[in-house]
């Protein structure tokens, strides 16, 4: 299915089978579990932002010790808020592609 979708589906899709792979039975993750999945599978999108506030308080909130799980939706919005973030996001603006 991956390989007839567009580059957009492919990478939305791409999103949701790493998260699988990381959740619970349930399809949630504990806070530790996302930061890990974080630290192993965005790490070029978060490198370098540890001083930014933003950056800090969303990081700060997945140390907190809480059984309060993250869901797939949850997931994304974390992923976006860190993409918006990240001096990465510049570096990509900048690159045109031709077709």
């Amino acid at each position: 299915a991956l390989r007839k979708g567009s580059d957009l589906e492919k990478a939305f899709a791409t999103a949701a089978l790493v998260y699988n792979n990381y959740a619970d039975p349930e399809s949630k993750l504990s806070k530790s579990e996302t930061k890990s999945l974080l630290q192993s599978q965005f790490w070029q999108f978060i490198q370098g932002q540890e001083n930014k506030p933003k950056y800090q308080e969303i990081i700060s909130s997945l140390d907190e010790e809480s059984e309060n799980k993250i869901n797939f939706e949850d997931f994304m919005i974390l992923l976006v808020s860190l993409t918006l973030m990240s001096d990465l996001l510049q570096e990509i603006k900048n690159v045109k592609t031709t077709k």
